[in-house]
């Protein structure tokens, strides 16, 4: 499949896009290697871990296939600019550049509001999530080791 970045339309997310997400999010659970957690959360759930500002979809043919959103790490005030991104693509469309843009988007868009440290949480098999945030700039900090 060839998409160019001018099919690929990045726009705010809105309570109309949750089925979409929701899908994608479950892709992602059933990968076992994209999130930490092991259900997929309600709406009110969701909305409530993630900042209004910065969450958006990228939709190709009016179809929502790729979402980014920030989470605060802290309600303590000096911790405001540290937020963690989560982003998520639909299978199908995975090595296409999508996702890239859409992280390029959201760094952009994080800068404006006053974020000021971004980081991710990425599952050490999860090495295209890994590459894309090389490729954006983010560089490797730390690595978890299971506990025995």
């Amino acid at each position: 499949m060839n998409v160019t970045n001018e099919q690929i339309l990045i726009r705010k997310f809105n309570p109309d896009d949750w089925n979409a997400v929701k899908e994608i999010y479950q892709q992602g659970l059933d990968l076992n290697i994209a999130t930490f957690q092991t259900e997929c959360p309600t709406y009110t759930d969701w909305d409530h871990g993630h900042l209004q500002a910065c969450r958006f979809v990228a939709v190709l043919n009016g179809k929502v296939i790729a979402f980014a959103v920030l989470s605060p790490t802290s309600a303590r005030v000096v911790y405001h600019g540290v937020v963690e991104v989560s982003i998520y693509l639909d299978q199908q469309y995975t090595g296409l550049g999508i996702a890239t843009q859409l992280l390029h988007h959201l760094i952009s868009a994080s800068e404006e509001i006053g974020c000021w440290s971004l980081y991710s949480s990425i599952i050490a098999e999860n090495t295209a999530s890994i590459a894309l945030h090389k490729k954006c700039g983010f560089r490797e900090i730390g690595l978890s080791i299971p506990m025995q």
